[in-house]
């Protein structure tokens, strides 16, 4: 799973972003050419991966947790490195006592813009620090996502890339997934042929019929439960069972990534903790489970239901292609149940599998795999 989570705040924060920092400059004659970006924004952490078009050369391969740190008031010179009144992912979590973290995005959409614009010019420096090349960005999107989330991500690039192109997530994933150099051989299995992608993330589980087309709507199912509501619902569970414990829910997720799993009770589940500065062991075998359990229960029906809406033809092969990817895929046993699930409801041999240890960067893989592909009259232009 994830690695950090964060309240999303109800108001501003105490530092509050008053402007975002100068933007890059504009390209200009001396313009140093088009740079391509393969983004996978998610809730919790995101991937960029950079790279120059008619190449298969990566510039850039960053995993950076979503999020922005304002420095507070009153911080004495030399605590903050170069005394940056704005930090990014990992540099504002290791600073959490000195900054007001800010979330950009909740249930996979932007809901703090200012922070996400802050955000993607971070993205934008770590591709290109010159800041004058013309970035071109594929930015990947909850399935089924509406409109005011896609001009919500477009609003907060504006200025920062030239040119967008929005594309659903789990579909990018299954390019990214994709073996290029295996497609024409005998006997593999290409899974953007046909395939059915459930990408679990921070805010949510996103479904997708993949059968060689740009899926329509009607391939893809968006769930607003993934990583985050599993974490609240552990949380909750803690608070009731050992009061005033003093976690946070950072400290929260970071147990449930070590120890999450899906499928019967596997009690005892000891977990050792730091609480009021005393070590103490909690049980927390139930907790973990019907927490995760839960995740189970909400993406099974959806995942029927697009198995159902495949074509006769296809839906034989499309079982024995089900890939379970993004930072759910961690969570033990979870392709065992889910494949057990189908066969005991009667679906033919079914397969359920696991993207692999490479899941935080098949999105952004994909995306820029698509960058590569995209033609002119594809791309959207940012006017400033």
């Amino acid at each position: 799973m994830t690695t950090a989570t964060l309240e999303r705040q109800p108001a501003a924060p105490t530092q509050a972003p008053t402007a975002s920092p100068a933007l890059p400059a504009r390209p200009g004659p001396a313009k140093t050419g088009t740079l391509l970006i393969g983004l996978d924004l998610g809730t919790n952490k995101s991937c960029v991966l950079a790279g120059p078009p008619g190449s298969t050369d990566i510039t850039v391969s960053k995993v950076i947790p979503s999020v922005v740190g304002y420095v507070r008031d009153g911080i004495v010179d030399g605590i903050i490195t170069g005394n940056a009144r704005i930090l990014y992912g990992e540099d504002a979590l290791r600073q959490m006592l000195h900054v007001e973290l800010v979330a950009p995005l909740a249930e996979g959409v932007i809901a703090r813009p200012e922070a996400a614009r802050d955000f993607m010019l971070h993205i934008r420096q770590l591709a290109d620090p010159s800041g004058r090349a013309e970035i071109r960005a594929v930015i990947g999107v909850p399935a089924n996502a509406g409109e005011p989330a896609r001009e919500g991500i477009r609003r907060s690039a504006q200025g920062i890339f030239s040119r967008v192109l929005l594309i659903p997530e789990p579909f990018l994933a299954a390019l990214g997934y994709r073996d290029d150099s295996r497609v024409r051989q005998s006997g593999y299995v290409d899974p953007v042929v046909n395939s059915l992608f459930i990408d679990i993330g921070g805010g949510t589980s996103d479904l997708c019929l993949v059968q060689g087309y740009f899926p329509t709507r009607d391939d893809q199912i968006s769930i607003p439960f993934a990583g985050d509501a599993i974490d609240e619902l552990l949380f909750g569970e803690l608070g009731r069972t050992y009061p005033n414990n003093g976690l946070s829910r950072i400290t929260v997720r970071e147990i449930k990534e070590a120890n999450a799993y899906v499928g019967p009770s596997r009690r005892p589940l000891d977990v050792k903790v730091v609480i009021g500065g005393k070590s103490r062991t909690l049980e927390l075998g139930d907790a973990i489970g019907n927490a995760c359990n839960t995740l189970i229960d909400r993406i099974y029906p959806a995942l029927t239901t697009l198995i159902s809406s495949a074509s006769s033809d296809s839906v034989v092969t499309l079982l024995q292609n089900i890939i379970v990817t993004g930072g759910g895929s961690q969570i033990r046993g979870i392709d065992t149940v889910l494949q057990k699930r189908l066969a005991d409801d009667g679906y033919e041999s079914p397969k359920v599998r696991l993207a692999g240890q490479d899941f935080q960067r098949y999105v952004a893989i994909g995306a820029l795999k698509a960058a590569r592909a995209a033609r002119e009259n594809q791309w959207q232009v940012l006017l400033e």
